[in-house]
């Protein structure tokens, strides 16, 4: 039976923005598979010239990149418009088979792909279940900030075990430094 470490990522970061591409690149990741809503831009929202700059500068680096949403369709296409990433919606995470489905798009070996999500109980606990490696970001706006939820709550508990864990994280050295 799996233990607490089944709801770990392999890393945190403050955002997708803070990471360094290359970095991941130098560690053998050639594709990432993204999270829309909450990693990339609140909840429901359209994305902006600063999402769609960010991926045409991944994407000219050599990443792969693929969507993963519980999203219906039209969301995730309206999201998709500037960026023209292969995306799966309605995914239902966190069951593992839409992960999979997310990976083979790449064309590249599990190995080599990197989930990032803002959702321990959906993104990490399914990126883990399909044998994927995950970088768990901190969620963009939607919640109020004297409420954040059940689910929040619970998630902050793992993050304070995870973070006193000493196996963990499993990558390091990847968010850009000041300066």
């Amino acid at each position: 039976m799996p233990g607490i470490h089944i709801f770990y990522p392999c890393a945190l970061a403050e955002s997708v923005f803070t990471i360094d591409y290359g970095a991941l690149m130098r560690m053998g990741y050639k594709g990432i598979i993204f999270d829309i809503d909450n990693t990339l831009v609140p909840h429901g929202k359209d994305s902006t010239p600063e999402v769609d700059e960010f991926f045409a500068k991944i994407h000219s680096a050599g990443l792969i990149t693929v969507f993963l949403s519980n999203n219906s369709r039209e969301r995730v296409e309206r999201f998709n418009k500037n960026i023209s990433s292969p995306f799966v919606s309605s995914a239902g995470k966190p069951i593992p088979v839409n992960f999979r489905k997310a990976a083979k798009l790449t064309g590249l070996d599990r190995k080599k792909i990197i989930y990032i999500g803002d959702q321990i109980f959906t993104d990490i606990l399914g990126a883990n279940l399909a044998g994927l490696d995950s970088i768990l970001v901190k969620y963009i706006g939607y919640y109020d900030e004297g409420y954040k939820g059940k689910r929040r709550a619970a998630e902050a508990v793992i993050i304070k075990r995870y973070l006193k864990n000493k196996r963990y994280p499993k990558i390091t050295n990847f968010e850009k430094q000041e300066g």
